[in-house]
């Protein structure tokens, strides 16, 4: 005789794991790099499409008014509608000059989206009890940001830490591997700094975009191993320059694509929250092939 006590209850238990389950993987989603869920999220498998990307050296939010407004930051990448965002010179309860604020966190609140926050200097509170100084990068993302590592780059003698901020994002079902960065000011760090760039680019496969201040001019010397690589989306513009904002006359800031993804169009934004313009870029992923197990 069937004993249907034990057959319920063993369903019973199967319901109450799966249900288990799927609240775990909607806390991991919902606390992944912040509190505030990330809207337009469709996980749907290799659908193809646009993606718009910025780059902001954001100046600690402080704008060539002297004005310190990180609303005004937050106002052009929602005005912008862009999907990911590299943001660099991002204060971290750094200093008054920024309010103790964690920017990063207020950003990713104000917009709803996901962050993550690589700090390259770190120092010890002003206070017993207060937070950590910091100072970074950040990266914004309207889908998911299911992993995310920051990798310190070699510098010369006793000169600022630098880094890489890399991220990979579920776009869709696409993963995308977004890398953020704002490197040295002499020209021998950066030759350094971009070959390590590189190397550590190389680990990940599928679509990858590059973004950041590399303080450096699209001619310099040190620019050469990127460019053999990567697609820089403004490479063909002659009114593509970032710096500084009033008659911006270098162009330092810069959006570099893999050869699987094609851009459809880029811009220069025109304003003066920060000492750096803003530069978006709308990219089109191609769509990955589901992988199936031959065994």
């Amino acid at each position: 005789m069937v004993n249907r006590k034990k057959i319920n209850k063993k369903g019973s238990i199967r319901r109450g794991l799966f249900i288990f389950s799927i609240a775990c993987l909607i806390m991991y989603l919902t606390d992944l790099g912040n509190k505030t869920f990330a809207q337009e999220i469709n996980l749907e498998r290799g659908q193809s499409d646009n993606l718009k990307v910025m780059s902001y050296n954001i100046h600690h939010a402080e704008g060539v008014d002297g004005v310190l407004d990180l609303e005004r930051i937050a106002a052009i990448i929602e005005d912008s509608n862009a999907h990911i965002i590299g943001l660099q010179e991002v204060d971290n309860h750094w200093s008054d000059r920024s309010d103790f604020q964690d920017q990063a966190k207020w950003l990713a609140k104000r917009l709803g989206m996901f962050y993550t926050y690589a700090a390259n200097l770190d120092h010890e509170p002003l206070s017993d009890g207060d937070h950590r100084r910091q100072y970074g990068t950040a990266i914004l993302s309207k889908y998911p940001i299911i992993k995310s590592e920051n990798h310190y780059l070699s510098k010369i003698g006793n000169t600022e830490q630098r880094g890489l901020l890399d991220v990979t994002v579920n776009v869709k079902g696409n993963h995308v591997h977004f890398y953020n960065t704002h490197l040295a000011l002499t020209s021998a760090e950066r030759e350094i700094q971009i070959k390590e760039i590189i190397e550590i680019a190389n680990h990940s496969n599928g679509p990858k975009v590059i973004v950041g201040d590399l303080n450096a001019t699209p001619e310099s010397s040190e620019m050469k191993p990127m460019y053999s690589i990567y697609h820089d989306v403004f490479f063909e513009q002659t009114d593509a320059n970032t710096y500084p904002v009033e008659n911006p006359s270098k162009r330092i800031d810069y959006i570099f694509t893999s050869d699987d993804i094609e851009t459809v169009h880029t811009e220069v934004i025109e304003t003066f929250a920060s000492d750096h313009l803003p530069i978006t870029a709308e990219v089109v992923l191609e769509r990955e092939e589901p992988y199936f197990n031959g065994n």
